[in-house]
């Protein structure tokens, strides 16, 4: 039977629009966790208001020195109840949390970063920043932290006041940076601040050796909490491209190390549209093109459109030269059957977790607005779990990641991902109402989302 033509080319459009939003099958390879009571000491040269952590997180924002005593609770917005979280602050040491970026080694370990600290610039002037090697054990389900790294700047190459100004070893913290993605290339490694938005580069002891701005078609790009913005005398009067805490949260790099590839948070305000970036009321994120050896950005740049309004992204990697993973997710927390249906309590889940995805994208499928084509997608909410691998969180053969903030994705093989998240302590209780969640990680089996295109 013969096809009228307009017939075939509504079909075609309906075949690649369902192409996109393809759903492919996800299984559970394994599952392990790093308690969320994970502290290490700071360094001995570190100045002694680093030897403790979580002193600037009271409400008003006056520091408090007396350990435990701030309640930690989970609090998604304002239309949410505070959630105890049985973790208070301030702590000894610094919590090895927060995981925001994650690589994958050969050798089935993995480096991740620990972000700024405690959720914001203002409150985070005692976190240090660093990475860790890991490994889990999927068997057991423990992970070992096998070594830390502090970034510093001994040779001030940060262009800015830092925290620790005065002394030798200049330990940075989240009132410095907020970092929340990483790559290493060569001896570098490269991360991505959500404050700048900068892109800061060190060795692999964690010495900074640059630190660049950042550079949208053609024009500096800063957010309010950027060194050289200042409050406007008058209210009103002054916006800034970048929204705060909407810097960097994804990086990916290209698989030969040329190129980095910084993924926004949020949408770039429009001064002219006196509105965030849109098309047809749907909002799309950046990701721009850095040159690694010219230390210089390309100018080049995708945009990646969110499902709904008001998602974020988690973290962003390549899987080969042209396709990446990007997590795409709501900010809720815990299943629904947890919800409060009915005014806002601590006891229950008034933001529910509903969108957590993974998807393929594709930076050489570009359609004429410059919008990347989603490939497809994997839903962190219905893993399948026939080998009843799943420490917690696993009913019935089917086992769900419910977390606000999941911000680590990486490619392991041909046929596994791994995926964590930021356990935002002590923000966040998505795993089980009252108990502030841990470090998880899982190896996903998806070959098929891998294979597609």
């Amino acid at each position: 039977m013969r096809i009228p033509l307009l017939l075939s080319l509504l079909l075609l459009a309906t075949a690649s629009t369902a192409q996109a939003q393809s759903a492919f099958p996800v299984t559970l390879a394994g599952h392990a966790a790093l308690p969320a009571t994970t502290f290490v000491p700071a360094p001995k040269d570190a100045p002694a208001s680093l030897q403790t952590s979580g002193k600037y997180t009271t409400p008003n924002g006056r520091r408090e020195d007396r350990l435990g005593v701030i309640a930690g609770s989970s609090y998604l917005s304002a239309k949410d109840a505070p959630k105890p979280t049985g973790i208070s602050l301030p702590f000894t040491g610094q919590p090895v949390q927060g995981f925001s970026g994650i690589k994958a080694m050969k050798d089935g370990s993995y480096w991740v970063l620990t972000d700024n600290g405690f959720g914001s610039k203002a409150n985070s002037a005692d976190a240090m920043l660093m990475f860790h090697h890991v490994k889990p054990d999927w068997k057991s389900g423990s992970v070992k932290r096998l070594q830390t790294v502090f970034l510093h700047d001994p040779q001030k190459k940060v262009p800015f006041l830092i925290v620790n100004e005065g002394t030798s070893k200049r330990y940075l913290t989240g009132a410095d940076f907020d970092i929340e993605s990483m790559q290493f290339i060569g001896d570098h490694v490269w991360f991505g601040d959500e404050l700048g938005p900068y892109l800061i580069k060190t060795d692999r002891q964690g010495k900074v050796l640059a630190v660049y701005d950042t550079f949208v078609d053609g024009k500096l790009a800063r957010s309010p909490d950027h060194f050289s913005v200042s409050t406007p005398a008058t209210p009103g009067t002054f916006s800034t491209p970048v929204r705060r805490s909407r810097g960097y949260e994804g990086m990916a790099a290209s698989k030969d190390g040329q190129f980095l590839y910084p993924l926004l948070e949020g949408p770039l305000w429009n001064e002219a549209d006196k509105q965030w970036e849109n098309k047809d009321g749907r909002e799309y994120l950046r990701v721009l093109e850095f040159n690694v050896a010219k230390g210089e950005w390309t100018g080049r740049s995708w945009k990646y459109a969110l499902e709904l309004k008001g998602n974020n992204i988690g973290d962003f990697n390549m899987i080969d030269a042209d396709t990446g993973l990007i997590i795409e997710r709501d900010n809720g927390e815990g299943l629904e059957r947890t919800a409060c249906n009915g005014p806002a309590r601590p006891d229950c889940q008034n933001i529910p977790a509903k969108f957590k995805r993974v998807y393929k994208v594709s930076l050489k499928e570009v359609d004429a607005d410059g919008f990347m084509r989603k490939i497809g997608y994997i839903d962190l909410m219905d893993i399948q779990d026939p080998k009843g691998l799943a420490k917690v969180g696993g009913e019935n053969g089917r086992f769900t990641f419910p977390f606000v903030t999941i911000e680590d994705v990486d490619v392991v093989d041909a046929e596994h991902i791994v995926v964590a998240n930021d356990n935002n302590l002590p923000y966040s209780s998505g795993r089980q109402l009252g108990r502030n969640d841990d470090n998880e990680f899982i190896l996903l089996h998806v070959p098929e989302l891998l294979n597609a295109r």
